[in-house]
């Protein structure tokens, strides 16, 4: 097929290689060109807009950062819908507001467009081995039609219903890792001040009832201060905060939530927004180092 592709980050880039990798043909435009180099030694074609990728597929893949860039990439002056391409299926895997796939999945309805909001789960990891949770909204058939092109970059792929459904179930899965984070961080933190070994201990609890992929993915990340992102931290900040809003339009509080959005605010604070999820290490080394400092929504004084 010939498939576009917009987006080519940490995880967009080796999403798009495997496609490219299973014989497809891939139009490529991403703000930063030098990102999709290997795609395009790969023989893929560089387009000049989102317009002109739309323009040259038949169905166009978008992976950016955050809710504006979805906007700009569909909606802008030189969005898809900028113009009648030969584009006949949409396939957004951004984390993104559900009311925004809901616009999308709506705008393409009356141009005879079919539409998918597939965010992902697995972070760089994930999309390099191809293990990625592909959570998918829309109608089943067009599910049913992409679904071999989903199992070429993730290993679990769910239909979760209409439009907006499959934003909403990442937004659960974002709600479980920010309270996962601060308890392998903390975790982690004890056993080091207790005179632990750091790595040891994982070795024994992530085989336990605290198994998880973040203690022990992310985990020896922390152990050997490697901060560099698999998923980074402005773009979770992005996420908990889209998930805080949609809570709250339903009445819903999650004070759990509300704290991570508050450390990682901080993480961010302290220069760090660039780095991985993991480097929440960082701001409650921080505050345990400084016996003055209080994060705000934390008791420590």
């Amino acid at each position: 097929m010939k498939i576009g592709w917009i987006g080519t980050g940490i995880m967009g880039g080796p999403m798009a290689g495997h496609l490219q990798a299973a014989g497809h043909e891939l139009y490529i435009f991403t703000r930063t060109r030098d990102k999709a180099e290997l795609l395009l030694k790969n023989g893929a074609h560089w387009c000049k807009s989102p317009a002109e990728v739309a323009d040259n597929s038949e169905i166009v893949f978008t992976m950016v950062a955050f809710p504006a860039d979805v906007e700009e990439v569909y909606l802008g002056e030189n969005g898809i819908f900028s113009i009648e391409g030969s584009c006949r299926i949409l396939v957004d895997m951004t984390t993104s507001r559900p009311i925004l796939a809901q616009t999308i999945s709506r705008t393409a309805e009356k141009r005879g467009i079919d539409s998918l909001d597939a965010p992902v789960s697995g972070g760089d990891i994930g999309a390099r081995n191809a293990t990625l949770a592909v959570m998918v909204g829309g109608k089943k058939a067009v599910f049913d039609t992409v679904l071999p092109l989903f199992q070429l970059m993730g290993k679990t792929i769910s239909y979760m219903g209409g439009s907006g459904a499959g934003q909403h179930t990442k937004m659960c899965n974002q709600i479980l890792v920010a309270g996962t984070m601060i308890g392998v961080c903390e975790s982690l933190l004890y056993a080091d001040k207790a005179g632990l070994d750091q790595q040891a201990v994982i070795d024994i609890i992530g085989k336990g009832a605290a198994s998880c992929w973040s203690i022990n993915n992310l985990g020896p990340r922390i152990v050997s201060g490697n901060y560099e992102p698999g998923f980074v931290v402005e773009h979770f900040i992005k996420d908990m905060a889209i998930a805080l809003q949609e809570a709250d339009g339903i009445g819903l509080s999650l004070p759990g939530l509300a704290l991570a959005h508050k450390l990682y605010l901080e993480v961010q604070a302290q220069g760090h927004g660039r780095l991985g999820t993991h480097a929440l290490m960082l701001a409650l080394k921080a505050l345990n180092e400084d016996p003055g400092k209080k994060i705000p929504g934390t008791t420590k004084a």
